[in-house]
């Protein structure tokens, strides 16, 4: 499994919030604090991003897909510099209006639909995502604010699905639903991941290497391995020197870093999603024993793993 498919694989939505909003201008979404990815996609029509603070906004065209990453809010609007009131503010879980309150029949013209005034000829589409872990926070700490993959007018095949879905109730349809969004996710990255003009992570950049992406892919698909220097480079092909410096360069960490911190995220969602002891985690991820890992977790995290499976959930970002 390469690193993409390992992060992904944890970046999954249940229970995830979808909207399809019919607006006539002027418009405005707000998203409040506390939803750390969203996917935003115009079906028709056209808007802007506001990420809010000090970034610029960012334009969306008919069939485009942006992803926002953080904790902080943000809005969806036809006009940047208008300062529009939003419709209604998405949290995590419900839709309010701007004062708080819960959102009223009026607005509601469908399951999981809103408009501002029926037939409106800008059709937007949201969907949110409640993540947390470590393991969350190695993918979406790396990417930018928002993220755009235009679709040159026209929405693909995964939104046109979305699109004829997110009205229908039939049994299983959350199930369908969260689905279509971790698809719709995927195939955005993986498409914003090749663009000319992206700024990836490091350790996507390097999957490319024939040295440090096969060392990354060993490392993820096998992390319980007594990995070394040595044997990661036996691995390869190549000298130590050689491995050490190549994946340095491209990953901007040695490979043991590397190693250390891939097998710590994994062990920090083990301990908060299972019930599995803390030497039989330490064994899934590496570690000779249940002390070599909280040594190691405490190093890192500053915490030992008996006290992190007790705390609340770790957002990924914010």
């Amino acid at each position: 499994m390469d690193p993409l498919a390992s992060l992904l694989y944890e970046v999954r939505s249940e229970g995830a919030l979808f909207s399809k909003n019919i607006l006539v201008p002027p418009w405005s979404i707000g998203f409040a604090g506390g939803t750390p990815l969203a996917v935003v996609t115009m079906l028709r029509g056209s808007g802007w991003i506001v990420p809010g603070g000090d970034a610029a906004p960012v334009a969306l065209g008919p069939g485009d897909v942006a992803v926002v990453t953080g904790a902080e809010p943000f809005s969806v609007t036809d006009d940047a510099g208008a300062q529009t009131p939003p419709f209604y503010v998405v949290h995590p879980g419900h839709c309010t209006t701007a004062d708080g309150e819960d959102v009223s029949e009026d607005v509601i013209l469908g399951l999981r639909t809103c408009a501002n005034a029926p037939g409106g000829t800008t059709v937007l589409l949201t969907g949110s995502y409640q993540v947390d872990g470590r393991v969350s926070a190695r993918l979406i700490g790396g990417l930018p604010r928002v993220l755009v993959v235009p679709q040159e007018g026209k929405a693909g095949p995964i939104l046109e699905l979305t699109d004829s879905e997110i009205s229908r109730d039939d049994p299983g349809q959350q199930a369908v639903l969260d689905r279509l969004l971790d698809l719709l996710l995927l195939s955005t990255l993986r498409e914003w991941f090749a663009r000319p003009e992206a700024d990836p992570p490091a350790w996507y950049r390097a999957l490319a290497d024939p040295v440090a992406g096969r060392a990354l892919r060993l490392i993820h698909d096998r992390p319980a391995r007594p990995w070394t220097v040595t044997t990661l480079a036996e691995a390869t092909g190549v000298s130590r020197a050689t491995l050490a410096r190549r994946f340095g360069d491209l990953v901007g960490e040695p490979p043991m870093t590397y190693l250390t911190g891939w097998r710590l995220a994994l062990a920090a969602d083990l301990l908060a999603r299972t019930d599995a002891t803390v030497e039989s985690i330490a064994r899934q991820v590496g570690y000779q024993s249940a002390f070599g890992l909280s040594v190691a977790f405490k190093r890192v995290y500053g915490t030992r793993p008996s006290d992190h499976r007790a705390a609340p959930a770790v957002s990924p970002v914010g």
